[in-house]
């Protein structure tokens, strides 16, 4: 059965698809996970981050694949700053926003790495293709997005519009693996990321299959549950 997906384009000077947080080390994926991609679509539909049930519900339905069409370089950004107890900051809603909490007596520290002058791109559909929102209406919502998006970390703004002009944002395939080869690549073979049962398992283009921490739950406000996906390697079909 074939199915259709939407390509997204994933560009910018720095991009941070975070992993599993080590103290103050925070370390990225090469891929973009699950719960960021909810957040990313979530955030452009408007919704706030109370509408729980919706962005889990989202968030159940998303079917994805991810290809590093450009592998740029990883950047290690060291930051330190005080806190106070009287800090504040300009939000998306156009009004400072304080902090609670302990001030610091000295210099909080933390590293978080950037994926530097990378570009992927993703397809993705929803099951319960029916069910609002529909994948036309993720379209519309990255189109026009309510709110300012950003890829991972909100310094990362995309350089580009994630999607192409009609008819290149969409393509049909029966599962996330070919639909994403039918998507335009370099002639390189590129690393690739495909879920378990959405496409090979095994061959030529199968490096390994393993077990990854990229879920959220959102009821709860944390990051929890695993999902198996296929790490390999693909080109676009002959032709693309």
């Amino acid at each position: 059965m074939l199915h259709r997906w939407l390509v997204i384009r994933l560009e910018a000077p720095l991009m941070a698809f975070g992993g599993v947080l080590i103290d103050q080390v925070g370390p990225i994926r090469d891929f973009p996970s699950t719960s960021m991609l909810t957040g990313l679509i979530a955030n452009a539909i408007g919704w706030h981050w109370s509408d729980r049930t919706a962005h889990q519900e989202l968030q159940d339905r998303l079917i994805f694949a991810a290809r590093r069409d450009r592998e740029g370089t990883i950047l290690t950004d060291s930051q330190n700053v005080q806190l106070r107890k009287t800090d504040k900051a300009w939000t998306t809603h156009g009004r400072p926003e304080g902090r609670q909490g302990a001030s610091y007596a000295s210099p909080h520290r933390r590293f978080r790495d950037y994926h530097a002058d990378s570009s992927l791109r993703v397809v993705l559909r929803l099951d319960r293709a029916d069910q609002d929102p529909t994948l036309s209406v993720v379209a519309a919502a990255l189109d026009h997005p309510q709110r300012p998006l950003f890829l991972g970390r909100k310094p990362c703004i995309p350089s580009s519009p994630l999607l192409a002009n009609d008819p290149e944002r969409w393509v049909e395939g029966e599962n996330a693996y070919l639909a994403l080869r039918s998507v335009g690549a370099p002639r390189t073979r590129c690393r690739a990321l495909w879920p378990v049962g959405q496409g090979p398992e095994n061959g030529d283009d199968v490096d390994r299959i393993v077990e990854i921490s990229d879920l959220r739950n959102w009821r709860t406000g944390v990051h929890a549950g695993s999902r198996r996906v296929v790490e390999g390697h693909m080109a676009a079909e002959v032709g693309k």
